[in-house]
C-alpha cells in the first residue's frame, strides 16, 4: 500500500517577530506568519504579484531556536506539514485554523540583513487550545540527596534544565 505526504515547504520573509510561549506541560511553542510573494505576466505582458501569509508554529528546541535567531522581514525556509484545526471563539463561533507545523527550519537572510515585508499582514482570530505561559514553567523538585546510584546522581556533562536559558556551541547554530 503506498504511503500518505503531507509534506509543505515554503520561503518568504517574517511579517513580524516570533512569539514564543510555554505550554503547562513545559513545552515552547514559537508562532510566527511567513509573506511568500508570487509574481507572473499575464498574456498581455502586464506583471503581477500575489503575497500569501503563512501561520508556522514551531516546537520545543525547533522554537526556541526560532525565537532566538527570526526577526522581522528575516528570509526563511520552512519545511513541515499542514494542520487544520477547529476551535471556538470568544463569541461561541466555530473556527478553523490551517497552519504549517515546522519541522526545519533555514535562515536564508544574511546577518542582520532584513528583507521586505509585505504591508498587508492579514489579522486573525488565535485559536485558544490550552493554557500558555509566555515564561517557562518553574523547574522540578530536585531528587533525593540520600541515594547514590548512579541512576539517580546526573552526568557531569549534564545540559541545563529543558526550556532554560542556554549557551550555544557553534554546532547549536542552524546556519
Amino acid at each position: 500500500m503506498a504511503k500518505d505526504l503531507n509534506k509543505v515547504q515554503l520561503t518568504g520573509h517574517l511579517g513580524a517577530d516570533p512569539e514564543m510561549r510555554y505550554t503547562a506541560q513545559g513545552s515552547a511553542v514559537t508562532t510566527f506568519r511567513v509573506a511568500s510573494n508570487r509574481t507572473w505576466r499575464d498574456k498581455d505582458g502586464n506583471s503581477h504579484e500575489e503575497t500569501e501569509w503563512f501561520r508556522i508554529v514551531a516546537w520545543d528546541k525547533l522554537g526556541e531556536i526560532c525565537n532566538n535567531y527570526l526577526t522581522k522581514g528575516t528570509r526563511v525556509y520552512i519545511e513541515g506539514r499542514l494542520q487544520t484545526r477547529k476551535w471556538t471563539d470568544r463569541d461561541g463561533q466555530e473556527r478553523y485554523t490551517t497552519e504549517v507545523i515546522a519541522q526545519d527550519m533555514i535562515i536564508l537572510s544574511a546577518k542582520g540583513e532584513r528583507g521586505p515585508v509585505p504591508d498587508a499582514e492579514p489579522v486573525y482570530d488565535e485559536p485558544v487550545d490550552e493554557p500558555v505561559r509566555r515564561t517557562p514553567p518553574p523547574p522540578a523538585s530536585p531528587r533525593p540527596a540520600n541515594n547514590n546510584s548512579p541512576a539517580a546522581r546526573p552526568p557531569a556533562n549534564r545540559a541545563p534544565a529543558r526550556n532554560q536559558p542556554q549557551p550555544l556551541d557553534d554546532e547549536d547554530i542552524p546556519f
